[in-house]
């Protein structure tokens, strides 16, 4: 599947299993979840790239795009019962700019379009939940370090 521009400038490229695409999403990942990560644990390299590239061959990932810079990565998968939205990295730069909220609103209208609940997942200690939250999420089950939401379809 794959993720319709959001007008007027924000373009969503699909990544490729070309290993500069790969290393590209590693380093999204590395600046936006880095601090997070390591408030709880150290940042081993090796473990991080592992869990990295697993995920990055189970999901679609998109480069998320304005005119010619990068802002992040995040994956849009349809599943048959529930739209999976994740890997939502944002380049610190591009954080707190109401960007991460305008993607946000885009792919959930999008799932709308479908029909289908989103379903993620994110760090209990990572602030992101707020932005979840703003957007209707509700948590439907926890782990020792995570939070799994679900929004539900909104339809008219």
């Amino acid at each position: 599947m794959e993720l319709p521009d959001l007008p007027p400038d924000l373009k969503f490229v699909r990544l490729s299993s070309d290993p500069s695409d790969v290393a590209f999403s590693f380093e999204a990942k590395r600046a936006a979840m880095g601090p997070h990560i390591m408030k709880r644990w150290a940042w081993d390299e090796a473990v991080q790239r592992g869990v990295h590239e697993r995920h990055y061959t189970l999901k679609p990932f998109f480069e998320i795009r304005r005119s010619e810079q990068k802002l992040g990565t995040l994956s849009f998968q349809r599943k048959s019962d529930h739209v999976r939205f994740g890997e939502f990295y944002l380049f610190p730069e591009h954080q707190g700019q109401g960007t991460g909220s305008a993607i946000l609103a885009h792919c959930l209208l999008l799932a709308d379009s479908l029909k289908l609940p989103v379903r993620l997942e994110y760090l209990h200690w990572n602030p992101v939940g707020a932005l979840y939250r703003r957007h209707g999420f509700i948590e439907i089950g926890r782990s020792e370090t995570h939070c799994f939401l679900q929004r539900d379809a909104v339809t008219s």
